[in-house]
């Protein structure tokens, strides 16, 4: 039997499982200890909350059939750690929603138990990798992505969900042209309610908003392709 190997220093990470299926819920905290991750359980929405009143878990699991609160109502309770949904429910416009009420994954039951390994690994890298890397900075840019504020030459500027997710996705790939049908499918999980019609009023609007404050456009456009952030040095600051 194989066991995880820690490093030095590293810290055992913790998943707490909320399903109310005991089989499946003691499959997988065995299977998750024997990979070296410490298992907290909820059998209901109501412990659910109050486990979290009480824990910050790295990682939840969460049913969406539970008895008291539901799975969704639990996710909607949820701020700042990763949740993966296994869930029965097959129905694209299902997992859609849940993806965009806050889940970061989502798996079918039954499930591949290596598979969900592997993401629960992606999910964990992941929120390591944002919890160093907080603000984006280009110039007199700054964009912060746990709170979702964007400050220029100092000032706050309010941006609305779909002007926030153009200007991240522009500030994390500064040297790069993106092309609108690239930018609607990149954005579109954040953002379903941007088309190709609004995406160019939408653009208009957040340059405007950032020029009101500075007087210089950030945004450049590339003719008959899309767009790009203008010609600013990127950092990343912890």
């Amino acid at each position: 039997m194989d066991y995880k190997i820690f490093a030095c220093g590293e810290k055992m990470k913790t998943i707490a499982i909320i399903d109310d299926d005991i089989y499946i819920g003691d499959m997988l905290k065995e299977v998750l200890i024997r990979e070296g991750y410490a298992v907290l359980r909820a059998y209901s929405g109501t412990e659910a909350l109050y486990l979290l009143s009480k824990n910050k878990p790295d990682l939840i699991l969460l049913d969406l059939m539970l008895p008291g609160l539901s799975g969704e109502e639990v996710l909607h309770c949820i701020e700042n750690i990763p949740v993966i949904v296994l869930s029965a429910k097959a129905d694209v416009q299902d997992k859609v929603n849940l993806l965009l009420g806050g889940a970061a994954d989502y798996m079918t039951k039954p499930f591949d138990i290596k598979e969900l390994l592997a993401r629960i690994t992606v999910q964990l890298r992941k929120a390591e990798q944002h919890g160093h890397s907080k603000i984006l900075s280009a110039g007199d840019l700054m964009l912060d992505i746990v709170s979702f504020s964007l400050t220029v030459q100092d000032h706050p500027v309010r941006l609305t969900r779909t002007e926030y997710a153009i200007l991240k996705l522009l500030m994390e790939n500064p040297k790069q042209v993106i092309a609108k049908s690239v930018l609607l499918d990149r954005i579109s999980l954040d953002t379903p309610d941007c088309t190709e019609r609004s995406l160019k009023q939408h653009i208009s609007n957040l340059r405007k908003k950032m020029q009101d404050v500075s007087g210089v456009d950030y945004i450049e456009t590339v003719w008959g392709i899309g767009f790009k952030l203008a010609e600013q040095k990127i950092l990343t600051k912890s």
